[in-house]
């Protein structure tokens, strides 16, 4: 058995392929594995299709992250809270997917938000994702009022997980009705497991859960036995009538 490391894993910047196992973690800071490496598309599908992302500032190296717990999302077991439920029923925006990419990563990285100084989301993650993006990988939601992008929110997309990275809201509600259209959606193409990263009240009103890291890496296993994440055009195929995202 390999001996658990003092402190984070260096990657080799000429190995895109080796993570550390998710078990050699930090418990402080929770989850905190690797430092180093890049973010070329290989690492990046590589890390997480083990459960793990990078998440850093600028001026730090990149550091790797496999948190435990872990909040994930499934698909069916999503609620949507009464009063979003009202505010949809009036439909007040338009939802597209794929359709301004690098526009919602670029406001996910300038919104400011409660509690937060500056933005992890460098030019660096900018251009990294954009690239997974124009592969295939990265996806995103977009709230539209009129011809303006008003919220939305992105993530990455292997077999039949989900992670999501960031969202962004411009106008009230506009990220949380984008983000039900995407659950909706993920469910009609049998998607398994969308998973959150770490807790926030916003998302545990979504029926989000903590999980034990051992648990999300299991369901992780089971969504990605069919890694053709390609199988179907990002493009809505469900009814955009409000009964629909209403159901249950």
């Amino acid at each position: 058995m390999t001996t658990h490391p003092p402190g984070p894993y260096w990657l080799d910047p000429n190995d895109p392929g080796t993570f550390p196992p998710v078990e050699w973690a930090l418990e402080e800071p929770n989850g905190l594995l690797a430092v180093g490496g890049d973010l070329s598309s290989q690492r990046l599908l590589n890390a997480y299709a083990q459960g793990i992302f990078p998440w850093y500032s600028e001026g730090q190296p990149i550091l790797w992250w496999s948190p435990n717990p872990r909040l994930v999302l499934l698909p069916n077991e999503l609620h949507i809270p009464k009063s979003l439920r009202k505010t949809i029923k009036k439909t007040p925006y338009r939802i597209t997917l794929d359709t301004a990419f690098a526009q919602v990563i670029e406001h996910c990285s300038t919104t400011p938000r409660d509690g937060q100084d500056g933005t992890w989301i460098t030019d660096e993650m900018k251009q990294a994702y954009i690239q997974l993006h124009k592969q295939g990988y990265a996806h995103s939601v977009e709230a539209w009022q009129g011809e303006q992008l008003v919220g939305g929110l992105y993530g990455v997309a292997l077999g039949k997980a989900f992670f999501g990275e960031s969202m962004f809201a411009l106008r009230p509600d506009a990220s949380k009705i984008a983000f039900v259209y995407l659950v909706r959606q993920l469910q009609q193409w049998g998607y398994q497991l969308i998973d959150c990263q770490v807790y926030t009240a916003h998302l545990a009103r979504f029926g989000a859960l903590e999980v034990p890291r051992a648990n999300f890496v299991q369901h992780l296993r089971a969504a990605l036995i069919d890694l053709d994440h390609r199988n179907h055009a990002w493009d809505f195929d469900l009814p955009h009538g409000v009964d629909s995202l209403l159901a249950r």
